[in-house]
């Protein structure tokens, strides 16, 4: 047996700076992708879906693997979800961006399950050093 103590047991830590400046770029970047996405899919319906789709996937992933983490795609996803939220609300004059048709609802409830979908399967965080077998 090993001083060492198990990584699990080890204190938390704050994020540092650079961590949390970059949830933050991605968290913008995750609303422009959903404001680029809101405007695109109605345009070509089945390709600008699907674009816009790809892209928020892209973002989520990409945050993900820049950070090492999950907490990068999650950052990029609520940004994306804030924005298409406040973007589905109606204005006072009657404007709204949404139509109500199947290409909106597919791109809100598609964009939700890519959303967590990308996020949960990136990558977590490993410990830093070497190799390390499990129950040794």
């Amino acid at each position: 047996m090993t001083d060492r103590s198990p990584m699990l047991a080890q204190p938390m830590r704050p994020p540092s700076a650079a961590r949390v400046t970059a949830c933050l770029g991605f968290f913008l970047l995750g609303a422009v992708v959903g404001v680029a996405g809101a405007l695109v899919q109605p345009a070509w319906f089945p390709g600008g879906l699907l674009l816009a789709l790809a892209g928020e996937a892209g973002a989520v992933l990409g945050a993900a693997r820049v950070t090492r983490g999950r907490i990068g795609g999650v950052a990029a996803a609520a940004g994306w979800m804030l924005a298409v939220v406040l973007l589905t609300a109606s204005r006072p004059e009657g404007d709204f961006l949404f139509a109500a048709g199947s290409g909106s609802y597919l791109f809100l409830l598609g964009g939700i399950g890519v959303a967590v979908m990308c996020a949960t399967l990136a990558p977590g965080r490993q410990p830093d050093g070497g190799p390390v077998r499990l129950a040794k």
